[in-house]
């Protein structure tokens, strides 16, 4: 049986007879975020794992072809900050009282239901406090042992003595961090280079960090963490690699700061004003708001009226910036920064359209946009001859309703199909 089989392999190759698995999607609306525009009863022709062709053609007879006519179809989406390794419950005791192993398989639940909502590709931005197992959840990923998105990680993220949790306990009591705190030029260039050689693809530093304060302020407050020659020194670490930096920023100064010293992101910046805005867009510097974040904060249960009131009008304030962020016009990348409800990510959608983005606009920031920002563009982004087979599709039209998002009705990555719930 064996020597038939070989001999019938032979002569399907000395023949020409292509071995390539083929699938023919029949799309009944496409978003082409490329060229703005929504394309009727197209077809894909995805050979393996990429698209071959996208249009009008004879389907091929071996070819399977997957029916999406009465969908919209859109290319897979990129969440550009999110934690895996995080979850419902105190951030204390994640820290404190469960292992990197037990994180790390709720990881693998998170990575699964993020790729089921329809985001195939992540940039997971630090892992908080468990080590380098992003590194080895984007390995098992790639090599096929469990589903999930695609991924870069930004590992353990970098900030200063004081300037990250876990906080308020016993100066007798050394307990964990959630990120690798490094003092003066010399540790910051050791941490990039340690950072980099276990696996990170994105150094995060925290350039301002949450201040601690007794009274309740009217809205979140912070302090400066880095110099500007630390800033610099891990820019430039970094660059040698070819690797990116992103920067936690609250504040303007704290955001020029890092914009200064060449960061390619700026994470929630919550309180920019116009010139930092506009000294990002001179300077090609990307904005990650995370939205959501702070509006599911400011809804929590349990919390003080003071403290609600604070969030709320953080909340506001965050609002108000990324309308001036749409004004000036800054390149914005969607990113949810989810650290619970993991899969839920699309409700940062609904938050951007609230403040004044176009539909058309939100889903470009989580395609094309946010694939720039990894510099994945000629990999994925957009539904286009040449790039990997991310295809995803929903009932209904998100461009007159964006929350059709949040129900995710077909997921395929790489050519995979991982959802298809008609």
């Amino acid at each position: 049986m064996k020597r038939i089989l070989l001999s019938l392999l032979i002569l399907a190759t000395s023949l020409g007879i292509s071995q390539e698995k083929i699938k023919v999607i029949k799309c009944g609306s496409l978003i082409d975020v490329k060229n703005e525009q929504v394309r009727k009863n197209v077809l894909i022709l995805i050979k393996e794992n990429k698209i071959e062709r996208v249009g009008t053609f004879e389907i091929p007879p071996e070819a399977e072809v997957i029916d999406l006519s009465d969908m919209t179809v859109l290319p897979g989406l990129i969440d550009s900050h999110v934690h895996l390794f995080l979850h419902e419950g105190s951030y204390d005791e994640q820290l404190l009282k469960e292992s990197t192993p037990y994180r790390t398989i709720r990881a693998v639940v998170h990575a699964k239901q993020t790729l089921e909502a329809g985001f195939t590709t992540i940039r997971d931005l630090e892992t908080e406090g468990a080590g380098y197992a992003d590194v080895d959840l984007k390995t098992a990923i790639n090599q096929g042992i469990i589903p999930g998105p695609r991924m870069q990680v930004a590992t353990r993220a970098l900030s200063t003595t004081g300037g990250y949790a876990l906080m308020g306990y016993s100066w007798e009591i050394q307990v964990p961090t959630g990120a690798q705190l490094v003092d003066g030029v010399d540790e910051v260039r050791k941490a990039v280079r340690e950072q980099i050689k276990y696996g990170a693809d994105w150094i995060k530093i925290y350039a301002d960090s949450r201040r601690r304060r007794n009274e309740v302020a009217d809205s979140l407050t912070w302090y400066l963490t880095f110099s500007d020659d630390e800033l610099k020194a891990i820019v430039e670490e970094a660059q040698k690699m070819n690797i990116k930096v992103a920067a936690h920023c609250y504040s303007s100064i704290a955001a020029q700061r890092a914009i200064n010293a060449g960061v390619a992101s700026i994470e929630h910046g919550l309180y920019l004003d116009e010139a930092t805005l506009k000294l990002m867009k001179e300077k090609g510097v990307y904005y990650c708001p995370t939205l959501v974040a702070y509006y599911r904060w400011s809804k929590r249960e349990g919390l003080s009226p003071e403290m609600i009131k604070m969030i709320e009008n953080t909340v506001k304030l965050h609002s108000e910036t990324f309308k001036r962020a749409l004004k000036v016009g800054v390149k914005i990348a969607f990113g949810s920064d989810l650290t619970e409800s993991h899969g839920t990510n699309a409700e940062e959608f609904e938050l951007m359209v609230k403040y004044g983005m176009k539909p058309f606009d939100a889903i470009k920031s989580a395609t094309i946009i946010s694939a720039e920002l990894l510099g994945w563009q000629d990999k994925i982004g957009s539904i286009e001859p040449g790039k990997l087979a991310d295809i995803i599709a929903v009932k209904g039209d998100p461009l007159n309703d964006i929350k059709v998002l949040r129900d995710v009705k077909f997921v395929m990555k790489d050519g995979e199909i991982y959802k298809f719930a008609k």
